[in-house]
């Protein structure tokens, strides 16, 4: 009895985690329809609210926003939109450091995140993954050693996690691409690639 409720579980919970969060996104994007005037409204032409269609709007706007960019008149408007954020002071420094995570997570040439590494966290005995990011220059004249800055995402959502500066000796490099690293992550290593004998050879001599 056990082993068929064990079974059924197995199959009947990544099917309701998978509806739940396909709900909740297209819950979010429908909110999109808010910003159309009420007569506009697909529920105002049709009677009824059909799920999915503010989803919809939003991938056609997604979708023609990066059509613009692509072009010399969409360049131009970027730039002017971006150099208009960058002199509110408060605006800036916050969408000038979202604009580098999302190009690192997003972009296929983002530069925010330089390599992957192993550092030892949350204790001496365990390792975690990381990426090297970079040190504030007046941090950087207050250390006597050589120091790298570190991200430590969380499990399973790499956009959470903590900022640290590490001595380089202490952390190990990767052979390891960014999109690998941010899988297995998410995966919570389930979806992971097999670790090469040299990097077990590496970890070993630091233990």
């Amino acid at each position: 009895m056990k082993k068929y409720l064990l079974t059924g579980l197995l199959i009947w919970i990544p099917i309701g985690i998978t509806l739940w969060v396909l709900n909740l996104v297209v819950g979010t994007l429908d909110q999109s329809l808010l910003l159309l005037p009420v007569e506009w409204t697909p529920q105002r032409f049709l009677g009824i609210n059909i799920p999915g269609i503010g989803t919809l709007l939003s991938l056609i706007v997604v979708l023609v926003t990066g059509l613009l960019a692509r072009n010399i008149f969409g360049q131009q408007l970027l730039r002017y939109w971006e150099g208009l954020l960058h002199r509110i002071p408060v605006v800036n420094s916050i969408y000038h450091s979202v604009k580098q995570v999302s190009d690192t997570l997003l972009s296929s040439n983002g530069q925010s995140f330089r390599k992957v590494l192993l550092v030892r966290y949350p204790h001496p005995e365990a390792w975690s993954l990381a990426f090297q990011t970079t040190i504030p220059g007046d941090v950087r004249q207050q250390l006597n050693e050589e120091y790298v800055g570190v991200f430590i995402p969380t499990a399973p959502s790499p956009v959470n996690g903590f900022y640290f500066y590490v001595r380089k000796a202490d952390t190990i490099e990767l052979n390891m691409s960014v999109d690998v690293a941010l899988k297995t992550i998410i995966s919570m290593g389930v979806v992971a690639q097999d670790a090469s004998p040299a990097l077990i050879e590496s970890v070993k001599k630091l233990d």
